[in-house]
């Protein structure tokens, strides 16, 4: 194998490590439990659906700008630092819901040390790892309040036979707790740096102007209605997967390049590997007496280590309590690092803007997610 191969496979096994893990699952499983006709049955179809077309329909409107230019709006109207911070990280914690935590990491980190940048170096010194640190948490966590907002959320909610409002309910304290407990960190974070920013002064640039085809945009709204109306369980997914594909594909085909194909072909992994141990009694005698009554801190756990959407997907089969895993994949993507895989959006960004503060963001975030995760866990404590 020659070193240019070898350095190409580290690159992809450290980038799609999540994904090898999967295919390597599902593999060894299939050593096991030999390919047959059961395993068509294995895919939850309706969930790799929804989840393309929503991935495509986003990447569509973030090509377009749209979020950048909602976000420069936003900030032209802030007056002091914590006013700047507080609009960066709320950006992060209420497009999440819509847009899914992945997206709004992507978008709104990198748009950060725009904005910092604007400023003076002093700003980003202080407070770029702070606030980067807190919209990744925002990101994790308000994407929690809706079935959309990230991709265990939209599996777990699919098995389930509860109404969105329900799913909204259900995670509404955790949701309200943990902005109440950002809008103090950034006040704090804020106050500690000791700087003035005005979003007025360094955002003077004009809006990032819309791709000539002017009809893009309704196209990618209406087919966004369209998922969600999907996710509502009022259109056949079929329908809405050929509309999307269709529509996009003679629209806009560009986008569909930029789809996380490798999130689906995660949980095409997983799902092999779920549903081979579901035919081994020995392993689910074994994961169900672990997570019986237990399911909130078994995925808690799990999470620190797999991360929480393979967690939800794993643990989905053994267990009939999905409220619980709801609760407890969507705390669980507080922690370390890798508890949500969004988190290593951000640390990528630091990595190659601000190498120097990777120290400082590691401890940091660490530091931050365990009293987050405390505190949510305290709540989820007193509502059980």
């Amino acid at each position: 194998m020659s070193m240019e191969v070898k350095r190409k496979l580290s690159e992809f096994l450290k980038r799609e490590t999540v994904l090898t893990v999967a295919i390597l699952l599902a593999i060894v499983s299939a050593v096991m439990i030999p390919p047959d006709r059961e395993y068509a049955g294995y895919i939850d179809f309706r969930t790799l659906s929804i989840l393309f077309c929503l991935m495509t329909v986003m990447a569509g409107l973030q090509k377009l700008g749209v979020f950048r230019n909602i976000a420069k709006t936003l900030l032209r109207h802030t007056q002091n630092t914590i006013q700047l911070a507080e609009v960066l990280v709320l950006l992060c914690f209420i497009f999440s819901m819509i847009i899914t935590n992945d997206v709004s990491l992507i978008t709104f980190v990198p748009f950060t040390f725009i904005v910092l940048r604007l400023t003076g170096e002093e700003a980003v010194k202080k407070l770029a790892v702070p606030v980067i640190v807190l919209q990744t948490i925002a990101a994790n966590l308000g994407s929690m309040l809706t079935p959309i907002g990230n991709p265990q959320n939209l599996y777990l909610y699919g098995k389930t036979q509860m109404s969105a409002g329900t799913f909204i309910l259900l995670m509404l304290p955790y949701s309200l707790v943990s902005l109440l407990l950002l809008m103090i960190c950034v006040v704090i974070v804020a106050k500690r740096s000791g700087i003035e920013v005005r979003g007025a002064e360094v955002l003077l640039t004009e809006d990032e102007k819309l791709e000539q085809k002017k009809y893009l945009l309704p196209a990618y709204l209406l087919l966004f209605v369209l998922c969600l109306l999907t996710v509502a369980h009022m259109i056949p997914y079929p329908v809405t997967l050929g509309t999307v594909a269709l529509a996009v594909l003679l629209l806009d085909r560009g986008t569909l390049i930029k789809v996380d194909y490798s999130l689906l072909l995660t949980f095409v992994g997983f799902f092999i590997f779920i549903g081979n141990m579901g035919r081994m009694p020995a392993f689910c005698d074994f994961l169900q007496k672990i997570i019986g009554g237990r399911e909130v801190m078994t995925a808690v756990i799990a999470s620190q280590v797999i991360s929480n959407v393979p967690a939800a997907l794993l643990l989905s089969g053994f267990t009939e309590n999905i409220t619980a895993l709801i609760i407890g994949t969507n705390l669980g993507g507080l922690g370390t690092l890798i508890a949500s895989m969004a988190s290593l959006i951000s640390y990528r960004q630091i990595a190659r803007e601000l190498p120097q503060g990777k120290k400082q963001y590691f401890g940091l975030f660490t530091l931050s997610n365990l009293i987050f995760l405390a505190i949510l866990l305290g709540v989820w404590f007193l509502l059980r």
